[in-house]
């Protein structure tokens, strides 16, 4: 059931940060609140601590990069809501795998801009939109994704 949520929530925002940059708050709060209650009626005071610490383990992994201005508030919310849902340990797994789809997509966008490579996984519309920020929220998406799918195998 958390997976699923995790997942609709994960493609609103990856459709809405691709196609305006933004990752909305009314997305996100409702589903920080979700993922608090749900923990708390299945596993009582436990369930609300896990994901509680989860959620400050996501926000403080991004508090930085945002605070020096590399990540939007949205990103670091987004993180924060996977570690609600999913708990500490996965939303680290999520950090580390996210950070690598990050690379790939920044490499990705500097072999663009050199004409090098001529498409990615999603489209731009113009040359003008390849700034030098991009929809850190489809990395995100993918480290949860990859975690999602190797629940557990990083850390043995």
């Amino acid at each position: 059931m958390i997976d699923i949520l995790l997942l609709i929530i994960l493609l609103i925002c990856v459709v809405t940060d691709v196609k305006s940059r933004k990752i909305y708050n009314t997305v996100i709060y409702p589903g920080i609140i979700l993922a608090f209650v749900f923990h708390a009626v299945n596993s009582g005071w436990d369930g609300f601590l896990h994901s509680f610490l989860g959620f400050l383990i996501g926000l403080g992994l991004l508090f930085i990069p945002y605070l020096m201005g590399g990540m939007g508030a949205g990103d670091v919310k987004l993180l924060a809501l996977v570690g609600a849902l999913k708990g500490g340990a996965f939303v680290f797994q999520t950090f580390i795998y996210m950070a690598l789809v990050g690379a790939v997509m920044a490499l990705a966008i500097i072999l663009m801009r050199r004409g090098i490579l001529f498409s990615l996984l999603y489209k731009f519309s113009s040359k003008e939109s390849l700034s030098a920020t991009y929809p850190y929220g489809v990395a995100i998406a993918g480290g949860a994704v990859i975690s999602l799918f190797t629940e557990g195998v990083l850390f043995l």
